[in-house]
């Protein structure tokens, strides 16, 4: 991993594009993060092309099936060299452990726990009764029992997930800077705040991409840090 903790977001329709935009702001971040819009329309191929920029890649895939499933998944994207790669802690601790275990060599695995689009509300309607909060803290034991490398969670709880897991790699997504939007997240912090907190890497997408230049918007991100 780099110093600087921010990955970029990449997840545009177009490849030219999303290459063109990683290599303006190359020089301020420090990764970047392929999610699953820019996987299912680029594939491998677009991977590849990413990584010739020459900063460590995320691989975003939230993978959520039978170990043996996640297993395999795992072992078809050893050839694109992720850095990190994702699954969902909801998926179990036998599914966490066989992600892990077919994981490459220099792979980092980080389950994710309760999306940042999400609130108390929603988790009550799909059945889970606690706070977000309290959900993460429990999904971030069970990953760490699991072996894997971390856990990707809000800003909100990665310090008392920081306190319990000192080793851990912690993933901050839905980071907004004081004067931006909250767009579709709920729950949003800063990515000094984050940083503070005990965050291992920021996730920063519309901040830098959507901004009128992306350039300018990377280096004042940097610059908080």
């Amino acid at each position: 991993m780099t110093h600087n903790p921010v990955f970029l977001a990449l997840d545009l329709p177009r490849l030219d594009a999303a290459e063109a935009l990683a290599r303006k702001v190359a020089g301020h971040i420090g990764g970047i993060k392929l999610g699953l819009e820019f996987f299912c329309a680029h594939g491998h191929h677009g991977v590849h092309e990413i990584h010739k920029i020459g900063l460590p890649i995320f691989l975003d895939l939230k993978l959520h099936d039978i170990p043996n499933t996640v297993a395999g998944a795992m072992q078809s994207i050893h050839v694109l060299e992720p850095s990190i790669v994702t699954v969902h802690a909801a998926g179990g601790r036998a599914m966490m452990e066989d992600a892990k275990a077919a994981a490459g060599e220099n792979c980092k695995v980080v389950a994710v726990t309760v999306l940042t689009s999400l609130d108390e509300k929603d988790l009550a309607a799909t059945g889970i009764g606690c706070s977000a909060h309290d959900q993460a803290l429990r999904l971030a034991e069970l990953a760490h029992s699991a072996g894997i490398d971390g856990i990707v969670c809000s800003g909100h709880e990665v310090e008392a997930v920081h306190k319990q897991w000192k080793e851990g790699f912690f993933v901050v997504p839905g980071l907004r800077p004081a004067d931006g939007k909250a767009g579709d997240q709920k729950r949003t912090v800063t990515p000094r705040e984050a940083r503070d907190a005990g965050a291992s890497a920021l996730v920063i997408g519309r901040p830098i991409s959507r901004a009128p230049d992306p350039l300018a918007a990377a280096r004042a991100i940097e610059a908080t840090l």
